[in-house]
C-alpha cells in the first residue's frame, strides 16, 4: 500500500497509522535524482512485503513542515515509524538488499 501525504494529512497518515502498521516514509522531491533512484526500489520492496508496513511519499515541498520537524536535511530520506515514532532511519538511495536487510530488523 503506498499514500502520498502531506503537512495536513501526516498526522492521520503516518503517526496514527503507525501505532497499528509500521509507515515507511519516503521523504523525497520531483527535482531530486537519488530520489527517483529510490522510488521504484521502494514501491517494489512494498509490494512483495504485502502489507506488512505502508509506504508513505512525503514530498518535501507539499511537506515543508514535517520535513523540518523530523530534521530532514537531504533527501531522499526514509524514516521508518512504528507506535508514532521514528525507530529509524537512513538518507541516500540505497541498493534493494541493503534495504531489505534494514527492514528485516525492524519489522
Amino acid at each position: 500500500m503506498e499514500i502520498e501525504v502531506t503537512d495536513e494529512n501526516f498526522e492521520q497518515e503516518v503517526i496514527k497509522k503507525s501505532e497499528i502498521t509500521p509507515v515507511l516514509v519516503d521523504f523525497w522531491a520531483e527535482w531530486c535524482g537519488p530520489c527517483k533512484v529510490l522510488k521504484p526500489v521502494l514501491e517494489k520492496i512494498a509490494a512483495e512485503y504485502n502489507g506488512k508496513f505502508i509506504l508513505a511519499k512525503a514530498e518535501t515541498d507539499k511537506c515543508e513542515k514535517e520535513s523540518e520537524n523530523y530534521g530532514v536535511m537531504s533527501i531522499p530520506a526514509v524514516k521508518l515509524f512504528k507506535g508514532g515514532k521514528v525507530i529509524d532511519e537512513f538518507v541516500g538511495a540505497q541498493p534493494e538488499a541493503k534495504i531489505k536487510e534494514w527492514l528485516g530488523q525492524k519489522l
